[in-house]
């Protein structure tokens, strides 16, 4: 009894090396060879080594679940019926196979309700948000996160515990927001997260928080500032030896390096977190990993050693069942038969990746692997399959694009309610102010002419009435044209947004047609049959200056009158300059300004670069953040 008590409290409070953990891991095994008793420790064993075998051996770690399961139901053992449902759950999530995960998620939620669990449902709901946020069900996890969140904080005793918890929550708000492009919230969510972890010392959750907030940074462009925190968490997690998350940390500073063109360095990135992956026999770093390298390779032309690594990923997530891994893995066999010309080996493979996808419902990869699906066959010279596939990725993008533009939408509706409300508050101060200034007076006067006491009451007490009334006639006619100008911008913000989308969609549409007409003209049989009707399309589609004007004139009434603030920074602001700063304020990406001004990527940073120029800006100040400050 004391071993096993050792075991357990050790398990807890010690960080462990690999050798260490393979140490315990035979521990825990002999342990519960020697222990005949089907008792809670047995249990409490079992779901030790399910814990610590649950990515490097899923499925000798399934097994020590559903004993888990079994002793339990024989003893009645309500906790370790939830706990070894949520085991399973954490098993069909790694290799995901959603529907089951929440299947046996929610049979372990209800145990934990049972037996009135706080921290039981907490790990659950984690793990369903997860799950909903993969799934793109985006709000539904926002929603249970936050419960989770306001759950901790009402029934989780003070202390340093209860603070890790309200941190990981923050950490996974910051995840779902990133999923829904508003990085802003994620930021804001992960520095909450870093700070709780910071204040109570924790260092393995303070490396988990700086390599977020690094990845939050990546994703807004600002490569170097993510290079120092990701920098941060390696130097942690190579302290505490702690090999797994090191690995993910070094796949993330990697991309970073190639996203800034450090091939050199991004390769150092991407061999250290494959060999940390492997230290602890983690496939689903080693996979991701190893597919990040493969892409690099693929930009470097290095078309052999790419294959190699796709090859390997593909054998691991086919023998560990990892879908995605899986996709990916056909997906960068495909991208090097494209480039190779090997076009029906290209199409087969990513036929396998699209199949993949569709099954699991992630659409960023599905629409991907249709554009790649559209450029093959266009390559094959079989236009007409490649138009529908273009169509098919363009649909998924546009809803994509809708729940980012929604989620704008909702920013400025926040927005506007705070400032009518600072307002409405502001508006009150003056009026408490003024009926204080009055009542003074009155005093005074009460003091210089007591004779009149009588009258002046009732004089004042009719101006008083007088006064609220007023108050209240002005009150209602405000709030009457605060509901008008409240129904006004509500359908300018809609309009706005459909605009944005009718340019972003309009302007891709054009673009698409140009290239695809530019490939149909090689070919003389093709261009007889699709040359008139795609001139006659392109025609119908294209791009006009009163498009800009419509957007314009929404814009300016949202935004209150943004062109004008801008021309009085600088008198070198142009139209074009206002329509870049336009498209900026409403937070859209470079490719997608690409896509609306027919131009490539390079022409729109070179624009953004010009534009900060003018409004005399230093290099250290971001135009978006200055932009949306006006």
């Amino acid at each position: 009894m004391r071993k096993i008590i050792f075991i357990l409290i050790a398990t807890t409070l010690t960080q462990f090396s690999f050798s260490q953990q393979k140490q315990l891991i035979d521990s825990l095994k002999l342990e519960l060879k020697n222990r005949s008793e089907n008792d809670s420790i047995k249990v409490s064993i079992l779901t030790l080594l399910h814990e610590k075998l649950m990515f490097s051996q899923p499925e000798e770690a399934k097994q020590y679940a559903l004993q888990e399961l079994e002793i339990s139901k024989r003893i009645n053992y309500i906790k370790g019926l939830g706990v070894g449902h949520m085991h399973l759950g954490n098993y069909y999530s790694n290799r995901g196979e959603n529907d089951s995960a929440l299947y046996y998620y929610n049979i372990g939620k209800q145990y934990f309700k049972d037996i009135k669990s706080t921290r039981g449902i907490i790990f659950v709901n984690h793990s369903i948000a997860d799950i909903k946020r993969i799934n793109g069900d985006l709000n539904e996890a926002i929603t249970l996160t936050k419960e989770t969140l306001q759950s901790i904080r009402e029934n989780e005793a003070e202390g340093d515990l209860k603070t890790k918890f309200i941190g990981a929550q923050h950490n996974s708000l910051a995840n779902i927001y990133i999923e829904k492009g508003n990085y802003k919230l994620a930021l804001q969510e992960a520095l909450e997260g870093l700070k709780c972890f910071e204040s109570i010392n924790h260092e393995s959750r303070t490396a988990d928080a700086l390599k977020q907030v690094g990845d939050i940074e990546s994703a807004l462009k600002n490569h170097k500032s993510s290079i120092k925190y990701f920098k941060q968490a390696i130097d942690i997690y190579e302290k505490l030896d702690d090999k797994m998350y090191a690995a993910y940390a070094h796949n993330s500073l990697g991309i970073s390096y190639q996203n800034l063109n450090n091939y050199s360095q991004a390769k150092v990135q991407f061999d250290l977190a494959i060999e940390n992956s492997k230290a602890v026999e983690n496939k689903m770093s080693l996979t991701n990993s190893m597919h990040n390298l493969a892409e690099l390779e693929l930009i470097n032309k290095n078309f052999s050693e790419a294959k190699r690594l796709f090859l390997e990923a593909k054998t691991i997530t086919e023998s560990e069942n990892l879908q995605l891994g899986l996709a990916n893995a056909y997906n960068g066999l495909s991208k090097i038969d494209y480039e190779l010309n090997n076009l029906s080996n290209a199409l087969s493979n990513n036929n396998k990746a699209i199949s993949i996808t569709k099954s699991m419902g992630a659409l960023p990869y599905l629409a991907d692997y249709y554009k790649l699906q559209s450029d093959i066959l266009l390559k094959s010279k079989k236009a007409k399959p490649a138009i529908y596939y273009l169509k098919e990725s363009q649909k998924i993008n546009d809803s994509l694009f809708d729940i980012k533009k929604a989620q704008q939408i909702e920013e400025l509706k926040t927005i506007y309610e705070t400032e009518k409300n600072k307002a409405e508050i502001a508006l009150q101060k003056e009026e408490i102010k003024t009926l204080n200034a009055k009542s003074e007076n009155d005093k005074l006067t009460k003091t210089l002419y007591g004779i009149g006491m009588f009258s002046f009451i009732v004089i004042s007490g009719l101006l008083f009435f007088g006064f609220k009334q007023r108050i209240k006639k002005n009150k209602i006619e405000r709030e009457k044209q605060e509901a008008i100008f409240k129904q006004e911008i509500e359908f300018k913000k809609k309009e706005l947004a459909s605009q944005t989308l009718h340019l972003v969609q309009k302007n891709t549409f054009i673009q698409e047609l140009k290239d695809n007409l530019e490939k149909i003209k090689q070919s003389p049989e093709l261009f007889k049959v699709e040359f008139r009707r795609l001139v006659m399309l392109l025609k119908k589609e294209s791009a006009e200056d009163r498009d800009w004007e419509v957007f314009k004139s929404y814009f300016s009434e949202v935004h209150n009158n943004f062109d004008e603030k801008l021309k009085s920074i600088s008198k070198e602001i142009t139209e074009k300059d206002i329509r870049l700063a336009s498209f900026l304020r409403m937070n859209l990406t470079t490719k997608e300004i690409a896509s609306m001004l027919n131009v490539q990527p390079d022409s729109v940073k070179k624009s953004k670069y010009r534009l900060k120029s003018k409004l005399a800006l230093d290099r250290d100040i971001d135009l978006t953040q200055f932009l949306n400050s006006l």
